[in-house]
């Protein structure tokens, strides 16, 4: 967990730092891009994930 732990702070502090030099020069980073795009994956598999346990539960009823 601390490994974890750590390698986030890493990519927060690069993400913020990379943050306020694009709000003076109105650019956007590759940092940036890649913690949207890591942002965007987590939320495809999270709403993939309920959309399976949903899925799987409705299946599982027995409506007879």
């Amino acid at each position: 967990m601390t490994s974890l732990k750590n390698t986030w702070q890493y990519y927060w502090i690069r993400f913020t730092a990379s943050a306020e030099q694009d709000a003076d020069r109105g650019e956007v980073s590759a940092t940036t891009v890649v913690m949207a795009a890591a942002l965007i994956a987590l939320a495809i598999v999270v709403g993939a994930t309920i959309t399976s346990r949903v899925r799987d539960k409705a299946n599982s009823l027995d409506l007879g």
